[in-house]
C-alpha cells in the first residue's frame, strides 16, 4: 500500500494546526491585551511599553514621564535584542468624570478605611472577633512597581473593613457601575472576595460593621468546595410590611473556575440601569445579564394568586388513573409457589472432582500464640487455608448442581390494570387572591448606600483587592481600568511561559494530554519515516539494464544485416538471392492497395512483437556485476546479436 506525498504533507499540516489551536487557546492575543472585549481603549499616552537592552533588569521598571519620552526618542527602544526587559510606565490612575468612590491604595496607607472592632454574632468566641489582618502591599507575581493593593493577610479568621463614599449614591435616573480587582494569589480553598454597599442609615457605624449590618448590594466572587459563584444580591423592601428580602441573580453563563485558580488579577464589574436591566463582567467580558423583575430568585413581585390554604381534598376524590381489572381471574395453571431458581437438570459433575477432599484445611505451619489462654480464649484451632489438593482439581467437597432460572416461575399473580372510569385528575387546591401581593415595577430604586465594606471569612490568605471605583458611567470605569488593570494584564501576558511550558504544565494537571501530544507529534513523524525513508538495496552493487543510444543500435543492426546476408548467400546459393531480389522488386513495383494494407499490418505486428520482446527483457532478472564478470563480455554480445537476428527474421 502506497500513499502519495500529498497525504503526508496534509497530515503534517493538520497536526501543526492542532498544536497551533492549543497554543492560541491559552496565549492572549494583542487585541485582548489592548482592547479586551472592545470596551477598553488604550492609547499611547495611557500605556507605553519600552524594550531596552539591560540584562540585569528582570522586572518591570517605573520611570517618570520625562525619562520615558527620552527613551522613546532614543534608538534603544527600536532595537529587538534577545535580552530585552519589560518597562512599564505606571502612574496612579485618576478618575475622569463624576465618581462616588475611587481607591487605589498606592499611597500605602489605610487612613480612609476603618477596620471593624466588633464581633460576629452566632459564632464561637474563639473566632467571633473580627481580628483578621489587612495590609497594603504590591502583588507577589506580575507586579507593577508603584502599584499597591489591599491584602487580606490572615486565614481562618473573620475580616471586616469599610470606607465611606465621597457622597451617597441615590438610585434615580443614573446607572450604577461598581468595579474592582481581585487576585487570589495563593488560590482559594473556601472563602469569598465580594464587597457590600452599606445602606445609608442613621445608625451606620464602620467600627461596628459586621455580618448583619444592612447593605443594599452584595457583589463579587465566592467559593465553597467546588462551587464557584459570582454573587449579585440586592435587598428589596416589601412595600406592604417593610421587610427586607434578599434577591439573588441567576448564575453566570461561563465556567468561573479559572478565575480562582490562575493567580492572575481579574476585573469584576457590575452595571445596573434605571430600566431594571443588569449585567456582570469579568475582565470586561460579559458573563451574566438579566432583568431585576424576571431574573431574580425569589422574584421581586409575588404572584397575584396563591393556593387557598383552607381548601382540602374531598374524601371521595379519586386520583387513580389506572386500577386493577375487577373482572380478571387468575389462570388455573398459575403457580405462585413455584421457585424462581431450580437446579440445572442437564448439569454433570466435572471429571476429577474430589468429593472426599474439603475445600479448606487447617494451616500446618500455624502455631499457637504463646499468650493464648485456653481458659479465657477457648481451645486453639489453626486457621483455615485453601486445600492444596484442590488447586489442580476442578473442585472439592460435595458437588451440587448449579441453579438456573425456573421457566415455570411466574411470581405472585396480579390483575392487569385498566383505565379508571372514576378518575377525576390530580387534585389541586383552588386559587385565591394573594393578600400579600404587590407590584413594584421599579426595583432599581433601591435603598441608597454611602459606604463600601468587605466582610469576609477565608481559609486562604493573601487575597488582593485594588482599584475600587463607583460611578454612573461605564466609560469612566473603562478608562480607569485601562490605566490600572490594563497594565497588570499586559505585564502578566508578557511573563506568560512559552507554549512548550504551557503544554507541560497542562499535561501535569491532565495526564491524558500526553496521548494527544504523542499522536500529534509521533504520528506524522512515523508516517514520514514509513513513506519517505529510502529503501536499502538488497545487494551493494546491482547491474541495471541501460538502453544503448539508438544511433549505435542502428549501426550494429546494419552490420549484422550485412553479415547475415553473406551467410545466407553461402548457404542457399546464388540463385535463391537473385530470385528473392526479383520477387522483392516486383512487389515494390506493384503499388496495389492490397499489398500496401498487408505491409501496414505487418509493420503493426512487428511493432507489437518488439514491444513484447522488450517487456520480456525487462521482466528477466537483473544480472549482478559479479555474474557478468563470470560470464564474460562475449555472452552479452551474443545475446544482443541473437535479439537483433530475431527481429531481422520477423521483418523478413
Amino acid at each position: 500500500m502506497k500513499l502519495g506525498g500529498g497525504w503526508v504533507w496534509r497530515l503534517l499540516f493538520l497536526s501543526s494546526l492542532a498544536v497551533a489551536a492549543m497554543a492560541s487557546s491559552d496565549e492572549p492575543s494583542e487585541a485582548d491585551v489592548l482592547d479586551g472585549d472592545g470596551d477598553m481603549r488604550l492609547d499611547e499616552e495611557e500605556m507605553q511599553v519600552l524594550m531596552a537592552d539591560d540584562d540585569e533588569e528582570e522586572e518591570a521598571m517605573v520611570t517618570d514621564e520625562e525619562q520615558f519620552d527620552e527613551d522613546k526618542d532614543g534608538d534603544e527602544t527600536s532595537e529587538n535584542d534577545a535580552n530585552v526587559t519589560f518597562q512599564v510606565t505606571y502612574k496612579t490612575p485618576v478618575p475622569t468624570g463624576d465618581v462616588y468612590f475611587a481607591e487605589t491604595f498606592d499611597d500605602g496607607s489605610l487612613d480612609r478605611w476603618q477596620p471593624s472592632k466588633t464581633t460576629k454574632e452566632d459564632a464561637d468566641d474563639e473566632i467571633a472577633k473580627y481580628d483578621g489582618k489587612w495590609m497594603v502591599e504590591p502583588l507577589k507575581e506580575n507586579k507593577v512597581p508603584g502599584d499597591q493593593g489591599l491584602v487580606l493577610k490572615s486565614r481562618a479568621k473573620h475580616h471586616a473593613i469599610a470606607a465611606m463614599l465621597d457622597k451617597p449614591f441615590v438610585f434615580q435616573d443614573e446607572p450604577l457601575v461598581v468595579q474592582y480587582e481581585v487576585n487570589f494569589q495563593d488560590g482559594i480553598d473556601c472563602g469569598g472576595a465580594y464587597i457590600k454597599l452599606l445602606s445609608d442609615s442613621g445608625s451606620l457605624s464602620l467600627e461596628q460593621f459586621h455580618d448583619r449590618t444592612p447593605y443594599t448590594i452584595m457583589f463579587g466572587p465566592d467559593k465553597c468546595g467546588e462551587d464557584y459563584k459570582l454573587h449579585f444580591i440586592f435587598r428589596h423592601k416589601n412595600p406592604l410590611n417593610k421587610d427586607m428580602e434578599e434577591k439573588h441573580a441567576k448564575r453566570a453563563d461561563v465556567d468561573l473556575k479559572k478565575f480562582y485558580t490562575d493567580k492572575k488579577t481579574h476585573l469584576y464589574t457590575l452595571v445596573l440601569n434605571p430600566d431594571n436591566s443588569y449585567e456582570m463582567f469579568i475582565d470586561q467580558s460579559s458573563v451574566s445579564r438579566g432583568n431585576l423583575l424576571y431574573d431574580m430568585v425569589p422574584p421581586v413581585n409575588p404572584p397575584k394568586e396563591i393556593d387557598d390554604p383552607n381548601d382540602s381534598k374531598p374524601d371521595d376524590w379519586d386520583e387513580r388513573a389506572k386500577i386493577p381489572d375487577p373482572e380478571a381471574v387468575k389462570p388455573d395453571d398459575w403457580d405462585e409457589d413455584a421457585p424462581a431458581k431450580i437446579e440445572d437438570p442437564d448439569a454433570l459433575k466435572p471429571e476429577g472432582w474430589l468429593d472426599d477432599e474439603p475445600e479448606f484445611v487447617s494451616d500446618p505451619n500455624a502455631e499457637k500464640p504463646e499468650d493464648w489462654d485456653e481458659e479465657m480464649d477457648g481451645e486453639w484451632e489453626a486457621p483455615q487455608v485453601p486445600n492444596p489438593s484442590c488447586e489442580t482439581a476442578p473442585g472439592c467437597g460435595e458437588w451440587k448442581r448449579p441453579m438456573i432460572n425456573n421457566p415455570q416461575y411466574k411470581g405472585k399473580w396480579k390483575a392487569p390494570l385498566i383505565d379508571n372510569p372514576n378518575y377525576q385528575g390530580v387534585w389541586k387546591p383552588r386559587k385565591m387572591m394573594n393578600p400579600e401581593y404587590f407590584e413594584d415595577l421599579q426595583p432599581f430604586r433601591m435603598t441608597p448606600f454611602k459606604a463600601l465594606g468587605l466582610e469576609l471569612w477565608s481559609m486562604t490568605s493573601d487575597i488582593y483587592f485594588d482599584n475600587f471605583i463607583i460611578t454612573s458611567h461605564k466609560e469612566v470605569a473603562d478608562r480607569w481600568a485601562s490605566d490600572s488593570w490594563g497594565l497588570k494584564k499586559l505585564v502578566a501576558s508578557a511573563n506568560e511561559p512559552g507554549i512548550f511550558s504551557q503544554l507541560l504544565m497542562a499535561a501535569e494537571e491532565r495526564p491524558w494530554l500526553w496521548i494527544i501530544y504523542i499522536l500529534t507529534v509521533g504520528l506524522p513523524v512515523g508516517l514520514v519515516v514509513l513513506f519517505c525513508w529510502p529503501k536499502k538495496p538488497v545487494d551493494d552493487y546491482v547491474y541495471r539494464r541501460v538502453d544503448q543510444p539508438q544511433s549505435h543500435i542502428e549501426e550494429e543492426e546494419e552490420e549484422e544485416e550485412g553479415g547475415e546476408a553473406d551467410e545466407e548467400e553461402k548457404e542457399a546459393g546464388a540463385g535463391e538471392p537473385a530470385a528473392a531480389q526479383d520477387e522483392g522488386e516486383s512487389q515494390e513495383n506493384n503499388g496495389q492497395g492490397d499489398n500496401q494494407v498487408g505491409a501496414d499490418n505487418e509493420e503493426e505486428e512487428m511493432e507489437e512483437e518488439e514491444e513484447e520482446e522488450e517487456s520480456e527483457e525487462i521482466k528477466t532478472p537483473e544480472r549482478t556485476l559479479e555474474d557478468e564478470q563470470k560470464d564474460g563480455g562475449d555472452v552479452a554480445g551474443e545475446s544482443h546479436k541473437q535479439a537483433v537476428r530475431k527481429r531481422r527474421v520477423r521483418k523478413d
